[in-house]
């Protein structure tokens, strides 16, 4: 269990968070933000880096800052990468289990281990300099669960994968969720996050926002009108049949004349309804989206709150 208690940080006369409290328990929390929320700060005090300004932090009963005995159970896997360039990746790895206390032969078996895990252990033999973004990712999550930890920091993971790449990464952190693992991952794209987890923090220029399910923080999202984007040859004929329900509030028209855009306060109802529709009406309909099914819109939204 991770457990911040009105913890602030501030640099000088800059804010990197203010008065933040919650709780991280075991499985997968997305810590969510744009550039600049506070998001590294939050996982530099989890992680020890740094101490608050004020406030409390524990992970398991302890406090973290410069204490080794958080360091046995926790695994960070940074943004920022700092490889011996001309080393192999397998080499890097073993290298920190050493440093770990690990015997060498022990130290060998983990590296093995692990790096068949992030599926690089075909790879893992080449120098870092020659990697790829995404093999780079790879291996710094090695290191991160080499030693077992309890606790996992995953600091922007996804940045750099490719979409086959993303979807092993997050098969990976849930398979290690499972395990009974504490996982808190940063990222800034709502997307990623849905395909791994409901449950998010979400920050804005250091505050906490909302934390919680994903759904009760959508929730928040649908006391304002929800925005719907439809893809149709016809938008005039589509529309016909839209605004005769009674929880469609208005219709606009996309000026290239292959799409509109709806405003409804039931997104709920109009999902559910709008399939019998296009089948009843015989309605072409190439697709769907709603704007405001993004990190963007959900600040947005909760910042006018």
């Amino acid at each position: 269990m991770i457990q911040l208690d009105h913890v602030s940080r501030w640099y000088g006369q800059v804010i990197g968070l203010n008065d933040v409290s919650c709780q991280v328990g075991p499985g997968i929390t997305a810590l969510l933000g744009m550039n600049g929320a506070g998001k590294s700060t939050l996982i530099r005090l989890v992680t020890g880096q740094i101490q608050p300004t004020t406030g409390s932090i524990s992970v398991f009963g302890h406090q973290p800052f410069a204490n080794p005995e958080v360091f046995k159970i926790l695994g960070y896997c940074p943004e920022i990468d700092n490889f011996y360039e001309h080393r192999s990746g397998r080499w890097f790895v073993q290298h920190l289990a050493r440093l770990n206390g690990f015997s060498a032969a022990e130290a060998k078996s983990r590296t093995q281990q692990v790096l068949e895990r992030v599926g690089m252990a075909d790879r893992a033999d080449r120098k870092i300099a020659g990697y790829s973004k995404g093999m780079r990712q790879r291996i710094k999550l090695a290191q991160a669960i080499l030693h077992e930890p309890k606790v996992i920091l995953l600091d922007e993971p996804l940045n750099g994968l490719d979409p086959v790449g993303r979807r092993e990464f997050i098969d990976l952190l849930g398979a290690l969720s499972q395990e009974g693992k504490t996982i808190l991952v940063s990222s800034h794209i709502l997307f990623e996050v849905e395909q791994m987890t409901r449950s998010i923090l979400l920050l804005n220029r250091g505050r906490l926002l909302a934390a919680g399910d994903l759904s009760a923080i959508r929730e928040l999202i649908d006391k304002y009108p929800h925005r719907v984007r439809i893809e149709t040859p016809a938008p005039r004929e589509v529309a016909t049949y839209l605004v005769r329900l009674p929880y469609v509030l208005n219709v606009q028209f996309d000026p290239r004349g292959n799409a509109l855009e709806l405003q409804t306060r039931e997104p709920g109802q109009f999902y559910d309804y709008l399939p019998q529709l296009v089948i009843d009406e015989g309605l072409q309909i190439d697709g769907f989206s709603s704007p405001d099914n993004n990190l963007e819109s959900i600040f947005r939204y909760l910042v006018e709150a």
